[in-house]
């Protein structure tokens, strides 16, 4: 399939037809990773987080010698039981 680079605004954009999206396993909004090899333009989808972060990225980040401790909320103010 043939397409043309399009100024839009200051930047430049690429439309790509809905059926290679769907091959691709893309939609309007995913995000995906630009580079050029050997001036060859390789687009391919990130990996999908729901958010902006990975469970396992942020547990990681915890220290080793994390101790949790208890939070001191105030005293109860409605009918909650303690």
């Amino acid at each position: 399939m043939l397409a043309k680079i399009q100024k839009w605004g200051n930047s430049q954009g690429l439309r790509i037809a809905k059926n290679l999206l769907a091959d691709a396993k893309l939609g309007v909004g995913d995000e995906v990773d630009i580079r050029v090899k050997d001036g060859i333009m390789i687009v391919t989808p990130t990996q999908k987080i729901r958010g902006k972060h990975r469970l396992e990225d942020l547990v990681a980040r915890i220290p080793e010698n994390y101790q949790p401790g208890e939070a001191n909320w105030g005293e109860p103010m409605g009918k909650e039981a303690w």
